[in-house]
């Protein structure tokens, strides 16, 4: 088996060095759907953008995603197809005017929506683009523009929203307080989708349940003291928030979503569709864009530091010597990419200077946890090296020192954004969008790092408020959920971060979490979970393995395991034998908001399974790709 283990990591290690880019990155693509796609096909042509080539790279690509029955999927076992999804690529293919409604896919895909209650039933991002594409009127949003302007010291203001969630609605409080509309002489005419209903973005229940958050917004306008036109300050104080984050490749602050909602934004505010940053935006989404099997896809973001970060460690994990050249290329990318200016996380960390990274190449201004813990893990050399070399891990880990919320925990992106009253607001996945509260994930994640690159261990305050968050949040079958991939993700976070901090093995948490995992391995040696895991809120067995699930169930076992075990033996000979089926190797293991939104890392086949085939011939007393080089890597 040890030989095989062997032979299986060289493969992955040398697919890794053939693939890494000449600056040292690795920029395997962000997939997240079709969502994309469509978006940018009505962005451009409401901008009257004719990039026609560009465009009917996009259709071909959202064409071939089309199910039998006419409609679109999320995820390959979601029980049908997707009715926002599919209202999406009908709307894009459409308005592209490279598809006619009255073709065969196009009748197919109208007849699915209209079975399925049409497009008032759609989630509340394609809602607001509807109403911006002048598809339906502008449903009320019980919001005004003036929460701009609430102070952070009131109860609710901006700050206390996610920084995701602050990048998309600043956009939509100027677009919903503008009624912006625009349609152009190619706009499609959708009208017979919404079946005479009135377009909400919420029920009437909905909207009960938040009238208390709503009442204490309101009052807080009511409060402020300005002379002026009020409503106009508003707004060009949300146009500034937007101007101040525009990263260097023009996009606001390097999403999808916030950047296409700010364009749509500056021309509610005047700006002509031809203004410099209106123009460089667009550049910057189409800078994002991703070749996937010969097919173009408009990424959501990049994940190029994240990445190179992942990668960079797990090769290093895996024995190739950090001075060689791929590590010590990689590791001046990532250097590159440390943060050095203050972003909006400075507003609950005040006395914090900057130092930590960011997820995509062009990141600058929001940094966050996961991917300062990979990042230094990477440059795990640095805390031993010469003062010039050490400030920069110093400033890492002061920084992620500093981000531990007062709960114990770890968030995603900033400290404390956690007020659980926001998610009231009759905002679909508010959980996702509007807070940021410790995780599973990000908790067992920190902790791993502290554990195996600081020798900080449970007597430290620090971690021993770490462990006792974890503990808190343990699910009664010994499994966490991890905000970012869900059950097995989370709980091969949280055990592997307790036992790297000194946790025993033998702690009832990690035994019931051992137990969990061992119960829901499949007869093949390897797991796989549903994306449904997050949707039902419980664990969903996908009835197929993947080599990511099953590297991360088998780390975790590994991780407290003093012999190989026949679980452990099972899992590994699933991983060297390559018995993966082709959906499953490109289905999402990453999640980023439930019921809507999914992302498939393409690394993430890679370094996962590496990372756990390393550290089983640690336990075996197996070899390690000690003193390859990159020339040996490739003769491998």
């Amino acid at each position: 088996m040890q030989h095989r283990v062997y032979k299986e990591m060289n493969r992955i290690a040398n697919q890794l060095v053939q693939d890494q880019s000449e600056d040292g990155a690795w920029r395997y693509p962000f997939e997240t759907g079709i969502s994309t796609d469509c978006s940018m096909i009505i962005l451009l042509r409401t901008l009257e953008i004719n990039d026609e080539e560009f465009i009917k790279e996009l259709v071909k690509r959202i064409a071939g995603k089309q199910q039998e029955d006419g409609s679109w999927k999320l995820f390959h076992d979601e029980e049908k197809g997707n009715l926002t999804t599919t209202v999406e690529a009908y709307y894009a293919l459409l308005y592209s005017s490279y598809r006619d409604r009255k073709d065969p896919e196009m009748q197919a895909a109208r007849q699915f929506i209209l079975d399925n209650g049409g497009a008032t039933e759609v989630h509340l991002f394609l809602k607001i683009m509807l109403a911006i594409t002048g598809q339906c009127a502008w449903p009320h949003f019980p919001i005004n523009i003036e929460v701009m302007l609430l102070p952070d010291s009131f109860p609710i203001n901006l700050f206390d929203l996610s920084v995701y969630g602050r990048t998309n609605i600043v956009p939509f409080l100027i677009l919903a307080n503008s009624n912006f509309r625009k349609r152009t002489h190619r706009s499609p005419n959708l009208s017979d989708l919404f079946q005479k209903k009135q377009v909400r973005f919420f029920t009437e229940d909905q909207a009960e349940e938040a009238r208390s958050v709503t009442k204490l917004i309101k009052q807080g306008i009511q409060w402020l003291k300005y002379h002026g036109n009020l409503r106009e300050l508003s707004l060009y104080r949300a146009e500034k928030y937007m101007l101040d984050r525009i990263e260097p490749d023009g996009t606001f602050c390097n999403y999808f979503s916030s950047t296409t909602l700010m364009i749509y934004a500056l021309l509610a505010r005047g700006y002509h569709h031809t203004h410099p940053v209106i123009t460089r935006a667009v550049q910057g989404l189409k800078a994002m864009t991703s070749w996937i099997d010969g097919e173009l896809h408009c990424q959501y973001t990049t994940a190029t530091v994240w990445n190179t970060a992942l990668i960079n460690y797990a090769l290093q994990e895996s024995g190739v010597p950090y001075s060689s050249n791929n590590i010590q290329k990689a590791n001046h990318y990532i250097l590159s990419r440390q943060h050095l200016k203050y972003g909006d996380w400075v507003i609950h960390e005040p006395n914090l200077l900057p130092g930590a990274w960011g997820f995509a190449d062009m990141n600058t201004i929001h940094p966050d946890i996961d991917d300062t813990t990979a990042a230094l893990r990477a440059l795990r050399t640095l805390a031993t090296e010469q003062v010039d070399s050490r400030q920069a891990w110093d400033r890492g880990i002061n920084w992620l020192i500093s981000m531990q919320n007062n709960d114990g925990g770890w968030p995603a992106f900033e400290k404390n954004v956690d007020k659980k009253v926001l998610t009231l607001l009759p905002i679909e996945g508010g959980n996702d969008l509007l807070i940021d509260p410790s995780t599973a994930d990000l908790t067992g994640r920190t902790l791993e790092f502290f554990g195996n690159f600081t020798h900080l261990d449970h007597h430290h305050p620090m971690v021993k408020s770490g462990i006792q968050w974890l503990l808190r949040h343990q699910n009664s079958d010994g499994s966490w959920v991890g905000r970012w991939g869900m059950y097995i993700y989370g709980t091969w976070a949280a055990v592997t971060g307790m036992i790297a901090v000194g946790v025993s093995k033998n702690h009832p948490a990690i035994q019931n979490a051992l137990s969990w995992l061992r119960n829901i391995q499949n007869p093949d040696g390897g797991w796989g979970e549903s994306c449904k895991s997050d949707i039902k809120n419980t664990y969903v067995p996908l009835g197929e393995s993947t080599r990511t699930h099953t590297a991360w169930a088998l780390d975790t076992l590994i991780s407290a395991a003093t012999v190989v075990t026949p679980e452990i033996e099972t899992g590994v000979a699933f991983l060297v034998d390559k018995k993966e089926k082709d959906w499953t190797t490109t289905y999402p293991k990453g999640r980023g908001m439930a019921g809507a939104f999914y992302i498939h890392y393409h690394c993430y086949e890679y370094v996962f399974p590496l990372l756990s085939l390393a550290h089983y011939q640690k336990l075996a007393g197996g070899q390690l790709l000690t003193g390859k080089s990159h020339k040996d890597f490739n003769e491998g």
